[in-house]
């Protein structure tokens, strides 16, 4: 139920506006964001790859229904991938674009313009010589965001593909994606989704993670593990070991802000472990998300709620 509410208030302009007026909000929101800039983005880049981590950015923002506006957010990472070369990051460092937030959802010819862009960005990375990964929202745009994916990797093979366990349909779809060198994101899943289409309880999404885990680390592709669950990290450990998975063919992957202790652990151990790290000023609905993925830090954020700093 709080979950459900949570991502219910992702929704709401009242809620956002309230929110978004609390001093006390910015306490939380740099826990989990790297700051409005992009010069943000490549200073928390910069120290995590110090640690020796890996990172991918996202520069915040979707649903964009304006063309002007899908064009600036292009933009922004275009200059991100160049920022991120000049410093040097790029071997380590990629970059996560939301297809909505560069013109899927425009009411004409938004998957055209959203695929024009989406090149663009591939193309900018590829002479910073790093990938992309392209995030899946929610169910009513899956089928879009697999044409757009599968279109761009006739020429960018290595562009990657997130999908969500909680989605009935992710188990064949990651059956279908576990092809050689198929770069795939699989995470639970963080939209408000109807039953029919996805699993409504943890239970459920826990074994679909699993059994989609199965399925990539099986294939002959990359999976990237997103998973914060200590057992689910513990289970995918134990998939590479039973398909003969050496360190590289794979990777786990946590947000920002999210058991940075176990980040820094399982890249001690020698795991490839990138963290996800959105930044720019349209936090509002990650923010919710991830609140409703982690109920517990709904505590925290309260008490920065009422902080008066």
């Amino acid at each position: 139920m709080l979950r459900r509410t949570l991502l219910a208030a992702a929704g709401s302009d009242r809620t956002r506006a309230l929110i978004e007026r609390s001093p006390g909000s910015r306490q939380i929101v740099k826990r989990y964001v790297a700051g409005p800039a992009t010069d943000d983005a490549v200073a928390v880049a910069d120290a995590l790859i110090e640690d020796g981590l890996l990172a991918t950015l996202d520069h915040l923002g979707e649903d964009t229904t304006d063309a002007n506006q899908a064009i600036l957010v292009k933009e922004a990472y275009l200059l991100l991938l160049e920022r991120l070369a000049a410093a040097g990051l790029t071997p380590h460092a990629e970059v996560s674009v939301k297809l909505s937030a560069i013109g899927q959802s425009l009411s004409s010819d938004g998957e055209k313009i959203a695929l024009e862009h989406a090149h663009a960005i591939c193309e900018g990375a590829q002479r910073a010589g790093s990938t992309v990964t392209f995030d899946m929202e929610d169910h009513t745009s899956t089928d879009s965001t697999l044409k757009i994916v599968s279109e761009l990797r006739r020429d960018y093979p290595s562009a990657g593909l997130c999908l969500q366990a909680y989605l009935r349909r992710t188990e064949a779809d990651c059956k279908d994606f576990a092809t050689p060198d198929s770069r795939v994101r699989l995470v639970k899943g963080a939209y408000r989704e109807p039953e029919s289409v996805a699993y409504q309880t943890t239970q459920e999404v826990d074994l679909s993670f699993v059994r989609c885990m199965r399925t990539l680390m099986a294939g002959e592709g990359y999976p990237m593990l997103a998973t914060h669950d200590p057992r689910l990290i513990e289970i995918g450990g134990a998939l590479a070991v039973r398909n003969g998975r050496g360190i590289g063919s794979y990777e786990f992957q946590m947000l920002f802000g999210v058991r940075p202790h176990e980040q820094k652990r399982l890249a001690a151990a020698g795991e490839r472990m990138r963290v996800y790290v959105p930044y720019g000023s349209e936090w509002y609905g990650y923010l919710m998300r991830r609140l409703a993925e982690r109920p517990a830090n709904l505590g925290f954020f309260a008490r920065s709620l009422l902080s008066k700093d």
